[in-house]
């Protein structure tokens, strides 16, 4: 079946008319031209299907026709890298533009662009924690929820960063790589996961997870979002600030402590994310710099198929021809 990287058909509809429109105005101009100094301009038909036709095979190149797919060898380092992603109502908090979520998303989706060969996987924690999903290999799956992050995939309550941390803890099981690996298991894996949140803990101690988490040697690197002055919280439907007992705006600060916490007892590191500091670089060298498993995996993906090498190959051919034809349109004797 055919398809397309790019279908933006209505772009590219408007791009094929301006060049109709614009090789139109020249085969005006040329002809109106022509007819004051009495010369001709049919032998000008030579270059019009040309131009038409290799403009054409050009917007049909970008577009990107694939058809079909075929399997590509992928080779995988053994890395899983969970991502923890608070959707407490304060992440709707604007004092990161457009807002924290808003801009967790887009920091996280630079992650998952950077390790294409290893497994992730989604957490979402509020006053309770859920897998949004499990550890995949398929990157456009985990992209789709992440895109679709809300603030109303938990129910109201205070914010506990110990429940996301026991839900990580509990799905490691025997990936941990401080386990050694008995004979027909599966090979050990580099465990990391990226927690990202304004650091609001209403939960219980963290001493007793952190312990946990650290004896299986899996290294939880923290992202603070938001700002040390705050902003106020949206109430529901966002129209209007969430106020409390006393009438006032709920003001939602970042609270560093047990973001630094964690991942100093986990062996991980600290970034912060707002307008005026962006710790995503320090943090993608920091989780390339992993010690890489004891062994690499190999596995074959299904791709689309990418044609775009021949009508592009023949839009180059026929604009090699016209360059070579030469049409004498016009022509002035002194």
């Amino acid at each position: 079946m055919l398809t397309w990287a790019y279908p933006d058909f209505w772009l590219a509809a408007t791009g094929l008319a301006l060049l109709v429109v614009l090789l139109g105005l020249y085969v005006g101009r040329s002809a109106r031209l022509g007819r004051r100094l009495g010369l001709g301009v049919g032998r000008l038909a030579w270059k019009l299907p040309l131009r038409l036709v290799a403009g054409a095979l050009l917007l049909v190149a970008w577009l990107g026709p694939a058809l079909g797919v075929r399997q590509q060898a992928v080779r995988s380092s053994g890395q899983d890298v969970w991502l923890l992603v608070d959707v407490s109502r304060s992440m709707d908090a604007a004092d990161v533009a457009p807002t924290r979520l808003l801009r967790t998303q887009a920091a996280l989706s630079e992650v998952v662009a950077a390790f294409p060969a290893d497994r992730l996987g989604l957490i979402v924690f509020g006053s309770q924690a859920y897998v949004q999903c499990p550890l995949t290999y398929d990157q456009a799956s985990l992209q789709l929820f992440l895109n679709t992050l809300s603030t109303r995939l938990t129910a109201p309550g205070p914010t506990t960063l110990r429940a996301p941390l026991d839900l990580l803890l509990t799905r490691l099981g025997p990936a941990a790589p401080a386990s050694p690996t008995s004979a027909g298991a599966s090979p050990p894996r580099t465990v990391a996961a990226v927690l990202a949140s304004d650091g609001e803990d209403f939960g219980e101690n963290l001493e007793p997870i952190l312990q946990a988490l650290g004896r299986t040697g899996a290294r939880v690197y923290t992202v603070g979002v938001g700002t040390a002055v705050g902003g106020p919280v949206p109430g529901p439907g966002g129209r209007t600030e969430l106020r409390d007992v006393q009438g006032r705006p709920v003001v939602s600060r970042l609270r560093e402590a047990p973001l630094l916490q964690i991942a100093a007892q986990t062996g991980g590191h600290y970034v912060s994310l707002n307008d005026r500091e962006n710790g995503l670089p320090n943090l993608l060298a920091s989780l390339r710099s992993l010690p890489p498993a004891s062994t690499t995996t190999a596995r074959s993906v299904a791709v689309a198929d990418n044609r775009y090498r021949y009508p592009l190959g023949a839009a180059l051919v026929l604009l090699l021809l016209d360059s070579l034809i030469t049409v004498r349109v016009l022509r002035l004797e002194l």
